[in-house]
């Protein structure tokens, strides 16, 4: 039988261009929605792991020694990655069956809250072992959110954009990380620069979860604005939802789930490398200054925008696999520890900004990629389950094993540990097709 993702080759008309001809401002709505809410999303996310690496270990695990309470800070951290893809079947399940629409608005919602509460969750002196048990249930919760979250935000904007212009309109949730880091460095870095120490480890970091509860506000408003996507409806009008889709997914595009999976092994391996490991290491281990490394992480989240702009923009021209396979070779090559290891500013920022300058050019196209391999009736299952199972082996254990390396190998073992990731990542978008000119359905 032939599968979804070979008869979107051949299939007909591009609806979503046909809704561009005189809907151009339905489009920027529907790209500024995509947006707002993975910016939102991913911001919730990235303060919990900058969390990790300034004050949690000592909020919630103030008995074990240093070493241990930064593995056991990490390792709440990483519970989120290991919940994101029964997020992406869970969400998946209805955004294959019900509309991307209203699955993105409950992702919001739980993501959202969850974050909310860990502002406000007491720490282990005042609740003792129920503290790190809580936060483990309300990161978990996070994970959940967020599995469902970056699928349905890619198809709101691949679906609707037009053919020859997919990878433009999908740069616009894949510019979502970006923002969200910068925001929560930003509102990390201002409080860390205006609170003295003992202030910003009492309540000054609860600060940015707690505005979470104003943001998903803002995502409400915007995302319950946007309409359904023009090929979703057409399954819906046609009554060919999957039943199970993430069964239909695993049964009929293993292939594609699992190497989709190992191309975004990079993508995520690098960022939690270079920002909450990097974090982590430059202050604990080398004793540069927090609020200089928030700063120098400013800075590199620039750098980040920048790749990830060029190359899903590029995309719609020189192919999706194309870009994807040389992000994956200059990540193998980047210096980032050399750099790292010289305490010099400029040159701290230069190794972090140049590493996800080398993310965002593999992410960039993965917002139109990984849907493409996907046909419509399973594509929010395929392409949510990829992501996020990639997350699960470059995100979740990243700063796990590069702690572990480093303190017993040092930090050009961790270099070489990203490089392997990158060839990991390289060898599998080797064995995918080009996507750039399906047609959706």
């Amino acid at each position: 039988m032939q599968n979804d993702a070979e008869t979107a080759k051949t299939t007909a008309p591009d609806t979503a261009e046909e809704a561009d001809r005189g809907g151009g401002e339905s489009l920027r709505r529907v790209a500024v929605a995509s947006f707002i809410g993975t910016a939102i999303e991913f911001y919730d996310f990235y303060i919990y792991g900058t969390a990790a690496a300034l004050v949690l270990n000592q909020a919630f695990f103030p008995t074990l020694d240093p070493v241990n309470a930064t593995l056991a800070s990490f390792s709440t951290y990483a519970v989120a990655f290991a919940a994101r893809p029964l997020g992406s079947v869970i969400f998946g399940h209805f955004g294959d069956r019900v509309g991307r629409k209203s699955v993105l608005v409950a992702s919001l919602l739980l993501m959202g809250l969850s974050t909310a509460l860990v502002g406000l969750l007491p720490g282990y002196g005042t609740l003792g072992v129920w503290a790190p048990l809580l936060l483990i249930a309300l990161r978990f919760l996070q994970g959940i959110g967020l599995g469902g979250e970056w699928g349905g935000a890619a198809l709101l904007a691949v679906e609707h954009a037009p053919k020859k212009r997919r990878g433009l309109y999908a740069a616009f949730p894949q510019l979502g990380p970006s923002v969200g880091f910068f925001a929560a460095t930003g509102v990390f870095w201002l409080l860390s620069a205006g609170l003295d120490d003992a202030a910003f480890r009492s309540w000054g970091w609860r600060v940015p979860f707690l505005l979470s509860f104003l943001l998903v506000g803002v995502g409400l408003f915007v995302r319950l604005k946007i309409s359904e996507t023009p090929v979703f409806a057409k399954v819906r009008d046609a009554q060919e939802a999957a039943k199970v889709p993430a069964v239909e997914v695993f049964r009929r595009h293993p292939r594609e789930l699992l190497l989709g999976a190992g191309g975004m092994v990079v993508a995520y391996g690098l960022f939690y490398t270079a920002t909450t490991y990097c974090l982590a290491y430059a202050t604990g281990t080398l004793g540069i200054s927090r609020n200089t490394m928030l700063a120098l992480s400013l800075v590199a989240c620039l750098f980040l925008a920048a790749g990830t702009w060029l190359a899903a923009t590029r995309s719609d021209g020189a192919g999706r696999r194309k870009l994807v396979l040389i992000g994956c070779a200059l990540a193998a090559v980047w210096p980032l520890f050399p750099l790292l290891d010289t305490e010099q500013p400029v040159l701290i920022a230069l190794g972090i900004g140049g590493a996800l300058f080398c993310m965002g050019v593999v992410y960039g196209p993965m917002g139109a990629y990984l849907p493409e391999l996907f046909g419509a009736t399973v594509r929010y299952s395929g392409a949510s389950l990829a992501y996020n199972l990639g997350g699960v082996l470059g995100g979740a254990v990243a700063p796990l094993v590069a702690t572990r390396l480093q303190s017993a190998f040092g930090s050009s073992s961790v270099g070489w540990y990203v490089s392997a990731m990158a060839v990991v990542s390289l060898v599998c978008v080797l064995a995918l097709p080009e996507t750039r000119d399906r047609e959706l359905r």
